[in-house]
């Protein structure tokens, strides 16, 4: 089962506030200006500074590369 699409859209990083990517084959949250994953467990995310994961520059380009093979969108514009 993945994320409700309406709680996806509402979604925002805890630390910068922006949007994220909702990368559900591999069941996480994504920031790519900070290299931020968020775990995705029992379909609930994860999104405590304790949990987080700091993606080196490898990791960041092998997930945005899934980002861009499966043709996934943040989930919504930063305010303006």
């Amino acid at each position: 089962m993945a994320l409700d699409p309406q709680l996806v859209e509402i979604l925002a990083c805890p630390d910068d506030k922006g949007p994220l990517y909702y990368v559900a084959s591999h069941n996480v949250l994504y920031n790519p200006r900070l290299h931020l994953s968020y775990d995705v467990r029992d379909d609930i995310p994860v999104m405590l500074a304790s949990e987080v994961t700091h993606l080196d520059d490898a990791g960041h380009g092998r997930l945005m590369a899934i980002i861009t093979s499966e043709g996934i969108e943040l989930n919504s514009q930063p305010a303006a």
